[in-house]
């Protein structure tokens, strides 16, 4: 696969780099605004395998049928607009797609805090698997407004994509060409839905957390420290930067948070789309993960987290 798959559909403009270049699940998202009133949403896609993400269209009006824990039928519902995205598995499954009205959705892994809804027998007719959500949201919603009702309105229950053999624990990012942005969580059993202004998206833990994180990095800032004088003596800084010393530049989720909030929003502005499809690459390669900079070892092995 190309290292590089640009999707461009004014006035949402979505942007993937996609690099299966370490033993882990750490994707990052930012949202970039040009003056031109486009709307750029960019992230990274680094999985611990090859999920054969290819790229797909998904026309209006085709049917679909959702899926249930106990392996039965589950939502029933027709696309109302079209589609483009990547793929997974081979399948008519979104790991990031648009549609024609310019909503975006995007899933990021949720290790260790996706908690999905119970279904009963009497919630099936309305209950989809965690990776159907996407393609739900984007055939059917044309907004932000109608994503977050969609979502209310199904159950997202703990079906095991066959592929990975296990239930995959997954939260998502939803954009409009608005600029308007929300995250959706499933978190003890329920549906969170968060307000998303800054556009940025990485892993666990919950996002309200990421939000409060960011108070531990107010002292942050792009204008170089100035001359501090002690006893007489003369303390300069050594180089460009010294406001942001102390960003963390680790590849944990919360530290990739925080350098996207930095990055994304210390951005100087820019005119077009065109331009901000080249700055979000320019911001996106910061978190790029070398191949054998992160490692899982298990019995003396790097493996997949």
């Amino acid at each position: 696969m190309p290292r590089h798959q640009r999707h461009l559909i004014v006035p949402m403009v979505l942007v993937l780099m996609t690099a299966f270049s370490s033993p882990v699940r750490a994707c990052t998202g930012i949202t970039i605004k040009p003056k031109d009133g486009s709307v750029i949403f960019a992230r990274t896609l680094e999985f611990a395998v090859d999920i054969q993400s290819q790229v797909i269209v998904v026309p209006g009006g085709r049917d679909h049928v959702g899926s249930t824990e106990a392996g039965r039928p589950g939502l029933r519902w027709r696309t109302r607009y079209a589609s483009v995205g990547m793929n997974a598995c081979g399948r008519t499954l979104f790991a990031d797609g648009l549609n024609e009205k310019g909503l975006h959705v995007g899933v990021f892994y949720f290790p260790g805090t996706a908690q999905y809804q119970a279904i009963g027998a009497s919630d099936e007719s309305r209950a989809l698997a965690p990776h159907e959500l996407a393609g739900f949201l984007l055939g059917t919603s044309a907004n932000v407004g109608e994503a977050v009702e969609a979502a209310r309105g199904v159950r997202v229950g703990a079906v095991v994509l066959k592929e990975f053999g296990f239930v995959p624990p997954l939260h998502f990012i939803v954009n409009d060409a608005a600029g308007r942005s929300v995250v959706l969580e499933h978190v003890g059993g329920e549906l969170k839905v968060h307000s998303n202004p800054l556009g940025v998206m990485s892993n666990s833990p919950a996002f309200d957390w990421h939000m409060t994180n960011l108070s531990n990095y107010v002292n942050l800032t792009v204008s170089d420290v100035p001359k501090l004088d002690l006893a007489g003596v003369s303390l300069k800084v050594l180089g460009q930067g010294s406001g942001l010393l102390g960003l963390p530049g680790d590849f944990t989720p919360p530290s990739r948070f925080v350098r996207a909030v930095a990055f994304s929003q210390s951005a100087l502005p820019v005119k077009t789309a065109r331009e901000g499809v080249l700055q979000a690459f320019h911001i996106l390669n910061q978190f790029d993960i070398p191949k054998g900079a992160v490692r899982n070892l298990e019995k003396g092995k790097p493996a997949a987290d």
